[in-house]
């Protein structure tokens, strides 16, 4: 397993292949043909010093390599120039899109509203299990696409953040008391280690959704049978900070694909053959909304055992 990661890890193309850029357009392949041609560079310049005194050879020679770097490092600046702009592309995409669906769908969903409501007429047992149907795949599209524009503004930097002081230790006890029914569906037990008192500075409503994301990931991924999900805070850094837990004893996550975990559209093996419904966008998002209030976030995994994921938020100066 050890040689696989490391095999992996010496894969300087992977990242190329992934965007479909050829090995001179890929910018680790010619960073490391510009460090073969400087070493080599290097070694000639010394035996042509030693072995040969003329020096206009020197002289033509370190040009003739100035002129070839200069070159790589041309192509170099313009794969990344390539990168950049496939990427904006992508996102602006993904915003036009985005918003173009949102305004349908929100319109799908007041209609199956008013029609679920039988404020139009009654309708029977059939019907009316056909529009809950009909409901539940709009409400999923709706939070796709709200999470396809949260993305964008995190990566444009123009996701809005609202703050005001509000205690966290009843944010976390909220959000459990709404996860709590799912949980006792799945015969998974959810402990709040609720010590102490936390008053936050950050957007509440933001903060919910990066705790409500977290435990909800936790139940998904907990074993089925005795399953538990342990959720902890504590101040940290002699006072500064607080520290949120949200510990599963589930499936864990495999050391080949941690690093993946806070991308975007992440989906690792086996969450997948959990057959788990998920963007994989919540946790880009949960991390952006972190990072945006102060704090950070990150996680300890070992594969079928367990996950430990954390974030920290900064607590107020006492005055």
């Amino acid at each position: 397993m050890k040689i696989k990661n490391l095999l992996k890890e010496l894969d300087f193309m992977a990242e190329c292949r992934k965007y479909g850029l050829g090995f001179w357009q890929c910018p680790n392949s010619l960073f490391l043909v510009m460090g073969i041609i400087i070493i080599f560079t290097m070694i000639l310049t010394y035996y042509v010093g030693i072995h040969l005194v003329d020096p206009e050879v020197v002289i033509a020679m370190v040009s003739i390599v100035t002129i070839v770097l200069l070159v790589i490092g041309h192509s170099v600046v313009n794969s990344f120039s390539r990168v950049v702009e496939a990427n904006r592309m992508k996102s602006e995409f993904v915003s036009i899109v985005s918003h173009q669906l949102r305004t349908p769908l929100s319109a799908l969903k007041w209609s199956l509203d008013l029609l679920r409501s039988e404020r139009l007429g009654q309708i029977n047992v059939k019907q009316k299990e056909y529009l809950d149907i009909i409901n539940d795949s709009g409400v999923k599209m709706i939070r796709l696409v709200n999470d396809l524009l949260n993305v964008n503004r995190i990566e444009e930097g123009r996701f809005e953040m609202q703050p005001k002081f509000f205690v966290l230790n009843d944010v976390i006890q909220n959000t459990i008391d709404e996860l709590k029914v799912m949980a006792k569906a799945q015969n998974i037990n959810l402990i709040f280690e609720n010590n102490g008192k936390y008053e936050v500075f950050a957007d509440q409503e933001k903060i919910r959704m990066v705790v409500q994301n977290l435990i909800d990931n936790a139940i998904k991924y907990s074993k089925k049978e005795g399953g538990e999900v342990r959720i902890s805070l504590k101040s940290i850094e002699k006072g500064r900070m607080v520290k949120v837990n949200v510990k599963d004893n589930g499936i864990g996550i495999s050391d080949l694909v941690k690093k993946q975990v806070f991308g975007k559209f992440f989906r690792g093996d086996n969450l997948i053959k959990q057959k788990v419904e998920g963007t994989g966008l919540g946790l880009f998002i949960a991390k952006g909304i972190i990072k945006l209030s102060g704090g950070d976030m990150g996680f300890e995994s070992v594969e079928n055992i367990g996950s430990d994921f954390w974030f920290t938020l900064p607590l107020p100066e006492k005055k």
